[in-house]
C-alpha cells in the first residue's frame, strides 16, 4: 500500500494565465522494516505473558469480600467475639500504662504495643479472615480461591524460599567437590563463591526443571555410597 502527497501547491490567477506544472510526489510505503517485521511477531506473546502475569498478581495480592461461606465462621469485622477480644486487649495494656511516668521507656513501650494491636485487629478485618465463636481468626486450607491469602500464597512462598536455600547449598557442595580439601570448605565457607551461587539460586526451579529433564538432577544407584 502506497499514499502519494503532493508537494507543491499554487494559486491559479486565471484560466488564460494558467500554465500546468510539474508536481513532485512523495510515496510512503507502509511495508514494515525486517526487524520490525520480527518484533510484530513477538508482540503478542510479550503481551500474552504480561496479562497472565498481572492477572496472577491481582488474584494472589487483592483480598477477596468476606462471606460467611463457612459453617460455624463468620467474618471478623462483624464478629462481636472479635471486637471484644480486641478491648480486653487493649484494656490490660491500658491499665499496665497507669502504673508508669507518660514519657518513661516502659510507657512508650506499651503506648507502641497499643498501635500495633490496633493496626493487627484491623488488618485481620479488612483481608476478610473468619473467626470462630471463639473471636479468633480461622485458616481455611480447603484452597478455596477466597482464601488464598491465609495459605496458599504463604506456602508458595516458604517452598520457594526453603527451596532456593537448598539448591544454593547443594550447589555450593557441587561446586567444591572438586577441590583439594573440599572438608575445609564446608567448615570456612568460601564468600566469594557462595555469594555467587547465592543470586543464580533465585531462577533454582528453572534450573531444577532443566537439570531433571538433562538427567543431571538425581545420580544413579550405584554412585551412591552407603556406609
Amino acid at each position: 500500500m502506497s499514499l502519494t502527497i503532493p508537494t507543491t501547491f499554487y494559486k491559479p490567477l486565471s484560466k488564460s494565465a494558467f500554465t500546468p506544472k510539474p508536481r513532485g510526489n512523495i510515496v510512503c510505503c507502509a511495508t514494515p522494516a525486517p526487524n520490525q517485521q520480527e518484533q510484530t511477531t513477538e508482540t503478542p506473546s510479550l503481551q500474552a505473558f504480561s496479562a497472565a502475569l498481572a492477572l496472577s498478581s491481582i488474584l494472589l495480592s487483592s483480598p477477596l469480600p468476606a462471606s460467611a461461606d463457612i459453617a460455624g465462621l463468620t467474618p471478623c469485622k462483624e464478629s462481636k467475639q472479635f471486637a471484644k477480644r480486641e478491648k480486653q486487649q487493649l484494656k490490660k495494656l491500658e491499665s499496665s500504662l497507669k502504673l508508669y511516668a507518660p514519657d518513661s521507656a516502659p510507657a512508650l513501650a506499651i503506648n507502641a504495643t497499643m498501635e500495633k494491636t490496633k493496626r493487627r485487629f484491623d488488618n485481620y478485618g479488612k483481608q476478610g479472615l473468619l473467626c470462630g465463636t471463639d473471636g479468633l481468626p480461622h485458616l481455611i486450607v480447603s484452597g478455596d480461591q477466597r482464601h488464598w491469602g491465609e495459605f496458599i500464597t504463604p506456602g508458595i512462598f516458604f517452598l520457594y524460599i526453603a527451596g532456593w536455600i537448598g539448591w544454593v547449598g547443594r550447589s555450593y557442595l557441587i561446586a567444591i567437590r572438586g577441590e583439594k580439601n573440599p572438608t575445609m570448605k564446608e567448615i570456612i565457607i568460601d564468600v566469594p563463591l557462595a555469594n555467587s551461587l547465592l543470586f543464580r539460586g533465585f531462577i533454582w526451579p528453572v534450573a531444577a526443571l532443566r537439570e531433571f529433564i538433562n538427567g543431571e538432577l538425581v545420580v544413579d544407584d550405584k554412585d551412591v555410597t552407603v556406609v
